[in-house]
């Protein structure tokens, strides 16, 4: 647990946000900062078959260790935070066995209040980790790559028996490029799991796509005055 803790610490640390309307592939530096870290250590812990793709995703697979085949399967997680809120300086805040109430975040008035999260009333005597509210936490996808770097590590380490695991860590899925940055040929699973912040025991089984367009409209303003003679209405 305290490895695991260190982890979601270190990752948060570095500003992963990515950058909308940029052709830089990742959008920006901290994708890359992340990913070549990741790679190290999966490279220290053995996992070889280990790739860092030009555009910013990392892909590594685990080989099996046991003869019989079985199915193989895939971790996935996204190493960006999202672009409408701040990603750099970020500090969590550990509060240890949770009492209940609101929970101030860094210096002033901000709180989380389980008024308007009522999920809080199921986190009595347990662990939170919080932003200062002056950043984005990024807890959705930092928390779910240090579970898997935590779960690689175990299996390694205790030499647990399992077949062939894929890890695939994608970069600007916030800009909805996460599932074009990834390489299908090198991710032979049957099944794949997208580990996001969801409570202990939540699964999804379905989702949809998401995308933006931005619309440029060019007019012309005048005074009311005399905008009969040129406004153009946009």
């Amino acid at each position: 647990m305290d490895r695991l803790l260190e982890r979601f610490g270190e990752y948060s640390a570095i500003n992963t946000q990515s950058k909308s309307y940029t052709k830089s592939k990742p959008s920006s530096i901290g994708h890359a900062k992340l990913a070549k870290l990741l790679l190290t250590e999966l490279t220290d812990l053995g996992v070889s078959t280990s790739e860092l793709l030009e555009n910013g995703c990392l892909m590594a697979k685990l080989l099996a260790n046991i003869e019989h085949p079985v199915p193989a399967i895939g971790f996935i997680c996204h190493l960006d935070t999202s672009p409408d809120f701040v990603g750099k300086n970020v500090k969590p805040q550990l509060i240890e066995n949770y009492r209940g109430g609101d929970i101030a975040l860094g210096i002033g008035n901000v709180v989380l209040s389980p008024v308007m999260f009522p999920i809080l009333h199921e986190m009595i005597g347990k662990t939170i980790i919080t932003g200062d509210g002056k950043t984005l936490l990024g807890a959705e996808n930092k928390v779910g790559i240090a579970e898997i770097m935590t779960a690689i590590t175990h299996l390694i380490q205790q030499n647990i028996p399992h077949g062939d695991i894929y890890i695939v860590f994608t970069s600007d899925a916030k800009i909805g490029l996460g599932a074009n940055n990834i390489d299908l040929k090198k991710l032979n699973a049957q099944w794949a799991y997208n580990l996001v912040g969801r409570g202990i025991g939540g699964l999804e089984y379905e989702n949809f796509n998401i995308a933006n367009v931005r619309i440029k409209i060019i007019g012309k303003g005048m005074l009311k005055e005399s905008s009969k003679e040129g406004m153009v209405n946009a």
